[in-house]
């Protein structure tokens, strides 16, 4: 597939290294040219220096038969233009565009053929806000991820010493559950991925992802985390866009406290929320966190535009007792050296927003893509069409299906029903497959699955 994507920033050459490392023809346009040259040096794409909506910019960058272009620059209206452009001059087929202001993305049939044509509109910032709401909403979980309009569920907890299945065999867990069916589909063990059978002895400190009923989700966590210490203070520092939305969705449920360091920020913010404390002040000053009771907080979540300040608040509300700390980091490096010592639930915006771009480029009838793990594995939902003549799914047994040796398929939902993935259960047309694939390289074999074979009309 050949793939323009605007913009150079975090979110863009991250999606960039993604798709060209799948084999895709990527030109990447950017106005920063020595940011171009360093992406350019390491990775197998093309570059292009040029303000990303002129015309004869995307004519370089190939977009006279470029399949999809994603505008992911740090600009709205540059990223509206662009599309605009794509449409009218290139008639591009597919086009992506992430627009971030709510001024924008809240108004109705704004984003069309007959206006701004955009096929596909993604806000990173909701996204973020609906991914942090999910895990606060589920003590003890890592990653909360939904399929299937809500059906099932796909969660990372942490292994606790002393939990039900700490240092017991995966078949324990049939016994333990009883009546609620669940399945592990992988097991983290620092780096390592596990894909998980009967005799998987699970340890303490593991992260395990289980995929099951979303109604099931609690009773399931508790096998491996104990702690069931319920959330009702939350603190946010950073009152952006993203600490903003975040407060506004859980002050109807929590007590929330706000700290924002600008001032007409602040004001704003504080005129807009009507149920949070907002805070004037630096989130990362001692004297402030000791007076507003940091250490009775349940979660502590770091949302400023800065990495180093978003840690540096985090440290210091976990070091004054914060029960567990969120933190928003950008740059990949930092998560390896914050996680797990420092912050228990990193939060990668571009990876985040990775998958929902993803969503629309694998190839297949993939209707959902999630980014784990930074990056290196993904959790998919999709749809089996096509019969036993022309589809490697249809009317086959999970069992003989010829999955890559890193997927797993954790779920099958057919007509508003989910059923737990057993090796003999036999997939029928129009199922939707939850598959968790640890090895991201392995990811173009399980596309190959959903395809359906030339003679299928």
């Amino acid at each position: 597939m050949k793939i323009i994507v605007l913009g150079a920033g975090q979110v863009g050459s991250t999606v960039a290294q993604s798709l060209a490392s799948e084999d895709n023809d990527v030109t990447i346009v950017d106005t920063n040219e020595h940011v171009l040259r360093e992406i350019g040096a390491r990775l197998d794409l093309g570059t292009v220096c040029g303000v990303a909506s002129y015309p004869d910019v995307l004519r370089r960058a190939g977009a006279e038969d470029a399949d999809m272009i994603i505008a992911a620059t740090d600009s709205d209206e540059t990223n509206i233009v662009a599309m605009q452009v794509a449409y009218s001059a290139f008639h591009t087929p597919q086009k992506i565009a992430r627009i971030r202001s709510v001024e924008y993305t809240q108004e109705r049939n704004l984003f069309n053929n007959d206006h701004i044509p955009i096929n596909v509109l993604i806000s990173p910032e909701q996204l973020v806000t609906d991914h942090i709401q999910r895990i606060i909403e589920h003590p003890g979980a890592m990653q909360v991820i939904d399929f299937a309009d809500g059906l099932v569920r796909l969660v990372g907890v942490s292994v606790q010493e002393g939990a039900p299945m700490a240092n017991q065999a995966m078949s324990h867990l049939t016994g333990l559950l009883g009546d609620i069916e669940a399945r592990v589909v992988a097991i983290y063990r620092g780096e390592e991925s596990i894909i998980a059978d009967g005799d998987t002895l699970v340890q303490v400190d593991d992260v395990v992802f289980y995929l099951g009923y979303r109604t099931h989700t609690t009773e399931i966590m508790k096998q491996f985390h104990h702690d069931e210490h319920s959330v009702s203070n939350v603190m946010i520092a950073g009152a952006g866009n993203i600490g903003f939305r975040l407060a506004q969705k859980l002050e109807r449920n929590y007590n929330v406290k706000v700290i924002e360091a600008n001032v007409e920020r602040n004001d704003y913010v504080a005129g807009e929320l009507s149920n949070s404390l907002v805070l004037l002040g630096d989130a990362a000053n001692h004297d402030l966190l000791v007076e507003e009771n940091v250490r009775e907080m349940d979660v502590f979540c770091a949302l400023t535009n800065d990495d180093e300040a978003n840690i540096l608040s985090a440290m210091l509300a976990k070091r004054m007792g914060a029960r567990k700390i969120m933190s928003l980091i950008n740059r990949p490096a930092y998560v390896d050296l914050v996680e797990r010592d420092i912050i228990d639930v990193a939060i990668s915006p571009q990876q985040i927003t990775i998958g929902a771009l993803l969503t629309h480029i694998r190839r297949g009838d993939v209707v959902a893509v999630h980014s784990l793990r930074k990056g290196r594995a993904e959790a998919l939902e999709g749809v089996a069409h096509g019969d036993e003549e022309t589809s490697m799914l249809v009317g086959r047994e999970l069992g003989d299906i010829d999955l890559p040796s890193s997927a797993a398929v954790g779920a099958v939902v057919r007509d508003n029903e989910v059923l737990i993935a057993h090796h003999d259960l036999v997939i029928q047309a129009e199922d939707h497959l939850i598959v968790l694939v640890t090895n991201k390289q392995q990811i173009p074999e399980v596309e190959k699955l959903f395809q359906v074979g030339v003679t299928f009309i």
